[in-house]
């Protein structure tokens, strides 16, 4: 699959880079896309909730009332669940929701997202790219001239650039990684995916073992 280089203005630059048909255009699976999208998901939840059940109230357990005659339920003390300011009845506890998931079925997942990406004309190829320093400005001005600047557009380095990762930073709706930082979530959830030239080679090398 052949994919046209564009600078950083958004003009072709008359190259052509050659996308891996074992990554960029396999038979998607869905079921392991969902799998490895519910393990990110569930790894973001901290799972600190917590609530006091009935060993943990503070209260007196004095019997509030007689066992038989009150014409009511047999009632033990204040703490019951029963009553108001009683503990709760199997409440949240402190837990972990990560779950695992072998490498084989992850990378499956990454290169079926990637294939969707590709069949549906999401991804874009630009030559490698760095900023003197840090601006905003200089990043909003790339992202209108490939015409992503209303759109939510994930940025894939070969290698960790601060000037250009700086650069984006304070823009809602992109987001720059590096290759190896690239997850089935954050493809997904990207509007546009742009690769630069120097991310392919790692890409493919991770994706096609």
């Amino acid at each position: 699959m052949k994919v046209a280089v564009l600078d950083i203005n958004g003009k072709e630059t008359g190259r052509e880079v050659n996308l891996s048909k074992d990554v960029f255009a396999i038979e998607p699976n869905n079921h392991a896309v969902y799998l490895d999208v519910k393990q990110y998901l569930a790894n973001q939840r901290q799972g600190t909730h917590k609530a006091k059940e009935r060993a943990e109230i503070v209260g007196s357990t004095r019997k509030i009332k007689k066992q038989k005659g009150t014409g009511t339920a047999r009632a033990g003390n204040i703490k019951n669940p029963l009553f108001k300011g009683g503990g709760r009845v199997f409440g949240p506890r402190p837990r972990s929701y990560s779950f695992k998931l072998n490498k084989t079925l992850k990378r499956l997942a990454r290169k079926s997202a990637l294939t969707m990406k590709a069949k549906d004309k999401q991804i874009f190829i630009i030559e490698d790219f760095t900023f003197e320093a840090p601006k905003t400005k200089n990043f909003t001005n790339l992202l209108t001239a490939l015409g992503l600047e209303n759109k939510k557009s994930l940025f894939v380095l070969g290698e960790l650039n601060n000037n250009v990762y700086l650069s984006s930073r304070n823009l809602k709706g992109t987001e720059v990684v590096t290759n190896s930082e690239l997850n089935t979530y954050k493809i997904l959830n990207a509007n546009s995916l742009v690769l630069l030239e120097s991310s392919l080679e790692g890409i493919e090398q991770n994706l096609s073992k």
